[in-house]
C-alpha cells in the first residue's frame, strides 16, 4: 500500500509530504485548491502519461518520492526482479522533471525507464474517476476484470492457442520445404541417378589421378626397372655375390677366421639383394597393364572432374551431394505422408482449442449473468435502480485468452438503448457505476491502493452516504484514497487531509494539512454550509461524524 508521498516544486506545490493510513483516507478542499494536482503527481511518479508543464514556475526541476510496503508475494515483486532492480522491505520510487522536459526515474535508488515504472504501476495503484481511462472505463480490460471477478483459469486456452502456432508453423515450414523441393524435383532425379550411377567415392579422385599418370609413364618406367632387376637379380649382384662367397668359403678355413666377418656380410647383402629382386619383380608385375585400363581410368577421372563442376563442388564433396540430394528426394516421396501428418496435428491443436476457448466462452457468459445481478443489486442503494447493467460477452478474433469480446453497457432508463459505460452515463451516473462494479468485483487485487477520484459527484444525501459507506467497506481490507466534495463521504474516512491554498509574496501554492478531530468538524461543516462555518454546520457535522462512529 502507498505509505508516503513527498512532493516538490511541482505545479503550485512548493515541499509537501505526505503519510498515508490504512483503511480510507479522505481528501477535501475548496474547488481549485490543488487536489487534482496530488493525482498528477502521483501520476506522474508512477509513469502514467499526464500533462507535460509539471515543474513549479521558477524552479529548475521537480520531484516526487513515493514509497510503498508490499507485502509478501506481491506481483511488484516479479517486476522489480524480472527488471534486475534492487528488492527491499520497502519500495521507493522516485522521479525528476526538469524545467526542459527531461525526465529520470529511480526505483531503489536505481536508474530505470518510465517502462518499468509503468509495469509497477499496475501492481501498485488502480485509479477510479469520472476520466478514468486505464480502469474500469477502459474496454481493453473488461475481459480481465470479468475472468478475475468468474476466477477463470486462461493458462489452459494460452497452451492450447501456442500449440496451435506451433502445429501450423511446424506445417508452414513443412510446406514451403515442400515447394522448394518440388520446384527442382526433375533436376533432383535426373542428379541423383547420374551420381548414383557414377558412384563416387571419397578420395577416390586422386587415386584416379596418381594411377592415371603410373599408367602414362609405365613403359619407360617398366624399361628401367627391367634393367634394375637385371642388374640385382642371379645375371646381375646377385649372381656376383654369390661367387664371391663361394670363393671365400672355399679358402676360409686356410684363413683362420679372417674371412668369418666378410661371409657374414656378404651372407647379409644376399639376404638383402634377394628382397631387392623381388620387389621389383612384383613392380614389374604391377607395372605390366592392358592400354584399355588407361582409358578406362582417364574416362572415370575425368567424368568425376566433370560432375564436380557441374555442381560447383570438389570431386571429394561428390559423395557428400549425393547423400544430401538423395535424402531430399526421400523427403519428397515421403513428403506427403508427412505433410498429412502435420495437417492432423493442426487440426488436433484446434480442435483442442476450441474446446478450451468454448469452455472458457461458456465460463464468461455465466460469470457475466452473475456480475450483472450483482451490479443491479448494489445499484438500488446508490439511487439508480432503474438503470440497466449488463455485460456483453460476444465473439471476437480468436487469441490466446479465447475468442470473445468483453464490454461492459449501460442503459440509464428503461427501454433505452445500452452503449458503453463511458458514453452513455453522465458524470455522476457514471461514478456511481464505477464504484458498484468496483463492490461487485471485491475491492481488486491484494496490495493494490484504490485511488477515487471525486466518485461521488452529482449526488447527495443518502445517496452520497450510500456512496461513502461502499468506499468504506472496500478500505476494510486495503487503503483506499479519495478525493471528495462530499461531507457525507468525508465523515466516513478513517484519515482526513484538507487540502488548500495560500497565496505569500505574490507566489500561489498548495498545502496539504492532516485534521484532528476537531478541525475535521470544522472542515465538514464548510462542506455542508460554504464558506461561513455556522454552529448549525458544525453541529450537523458533529451528527455526521457521529452517526458514522455509531454504526
Amino acid at each position: 500500500m502507498l505509505r508516503g508521498l513527498d512532493i516538490s516544486d511541482m505545479l503550485i506545490i512548493d515541499r509537501l509530504e505526505l503519510s498515508f493510513q490504512p483503511g480510507l483516507n479522505v481528501l477535501t478542499g475548496e474547488t481549485g485548491a490543488g487536489k487534482s494536482i496530488l493525482l498528477d503527481s502521483l501520476g506522474f511518479v508512477l509513469g502514467w502519461r499526464g500533462r507535460a508543464d509539471l515543474v513549479r514556475q521558477g524552479a529548475a526541476q521537480g520531484e516526487v518520492t513515493a514509497w510503498f510496503e508490499l507485502s509478501d508475494g506481491h506481483p511488484a515483486l516479479a517486476v522489480l526482479e524480472e527488471a534486475g532492480l534492487p528488492i527491499e522491505d520497502e519500495l521507493i520510487l522516485r522521479r525528476v522533471n526538469t524545467a526542459e522536459g527531461r525526465k529520470t526515474a529511480w526505483v531503489n535508488d536505481r536508474r530505470c525507464s518510465g517502462e518499468v515504472l509503468r509495469a509497477l504501476s499496475e501492481t501498485l495503484i488502480e485509479l477510479h474517476g469520472q476520466h478514468d481511462d486505464r480502469g474500469l472505463l477502459n474496454p481493453r480490460g473488461h475481459r480481465t476484470i470479468l475472468d478475475t471477478f468468474a476466477s477463470v483459469d486462461v493458462s489452459p486456452c494460452r497452451a492450447a492457442w501456442r500449440a496451435v502456432g506451433q502445429a501450423r508453423k511446424a506445417l508452414d515450414a513443412a510446406e514451403a520445404a515442400m515447394a522448394a523441393i518440388r520446384d527442382e524435383e526433375e533436376f533432383l532425379r535426373h542428379a541423383v541417378a547420374e551420381l548414383e550411377a557414377m558412384d563416387p567415392q571419397p578420395g577416390e579422385e586422386a587415386k584416379l589421378d596418381a594411377a592415371r599418370r603410373l599408367m602414362q609413364g609405365a613403359e619407360r618406367t617398366r624399361e628401367d626397372v627391367a634393367r634394375a632387376h637385371q642388374a640385382v637379380g642371379y645375371d646381375g649382384a646377385e649372381g656376383a655375390v654369390g661367387d664371391a662367397m663361394r670363393w671365400l668359403e672355399g679358402v676360409a678355413d686356410q684363413a683362420d677366421g679372417l674371412l668369418d666377418a666378410p661371409l657374414a656380410a656378404l651372407s647379409r647383402a644376399l639376404a638383402e639383394l634377394g628382397d631387392a629382386s623381388d620387389g621389383i619383380a612384383s613392380a614389374l608385375d604391377q607395372l605390366s597393364f592392358n592400354p584399355s585400363d588407361l582409358e578406362t581410368t582417364e574416362e572415370r577421372l575425368f567424368a568425376m572432374r566433370g560432375l564436380a563442376r557441374k555442381h560447383d563442388v570438389a570431386p571429394d564433396d561428390l559423395a557428400p551431394l549425393t547423400q544430401d540430394l538423395r535424402a531430399k528426394l526421400d523427403a519428397l516421396d515421403a513428403g506427403d505422408a508427412d505433410l498429412a501428418a502435420l495437417r492432423t496435428a493442426v487440426r488436433d491443436a484446434e480442435a483442442a482449442y476450441d474446446t478450451a476457448a468454448t469452455a472458457l466462452s461458456t465460463r464468461r457468459r455465466k460469470a457475466a449473468a452473475r456480475l450483472d445481478k450483482a451490479v443491479m443489486q448494489e445499484l438500488a442503494p446508490l439511487k439508480m435502480e432503474r438503470a440497466v447493467f449488463e455485460t456483453q460477452v460476444t465473439e471476437d478474433e480468436p487469441g490466446p485468452e479465447g475468442r470473445d469480446a468483453v464490454a461492459f453497457t449501460v442503459a440509464t432508463n428503461p427501454g433505452a438503448p445500452a452503449g458503453p459505460l463511458a458514453k452513455i452515463a453522465s458524470g455522476g451516473e457514471l461514478s456511481r457505476f464505477l464504484l458498484a462494479l468496483k463492490v461487485c468485483l471485491q475491492g481488486g487485487r491484494d496490495g493494490v491502493t484504490l485511488i477515487f477520484d471525486e466518485i461521488d459527484r452529482g449526488v447527495g444525501g443518502a445517496t452520497a452516504d450510500a456512496v461513502g459507506r461502499r468506499l468504506a467497506a472496500l478500505a476494510a481490507t486495503g487503503q483506499v484514497l479519495v478525493v471528495t466534495h462530499s461531507p457525507q463521504v468525508a465523515a466516513l474516512g478513517a484519515h482526513h487531509w484538507r487540502v488548500e491554498k495560500s497565496v505569500k509574496a505574490g507566489m500561489t501554492t498548495s498545502q496539504v494539512v492532516p485534521l484532528d478531530a476537531p478541525e475535521r468538524v470544522d472542515e465538514i461543516a464548510r462542506m455542508l454550509s460554504g464558506d461561513t462555518i455556522t454552529d448549525e454546520a458544525r453541529g450537523a457535522a458533529r451528527a455526521l461524524l457521529d452517526g458514522e462512529r455509531a454504526r
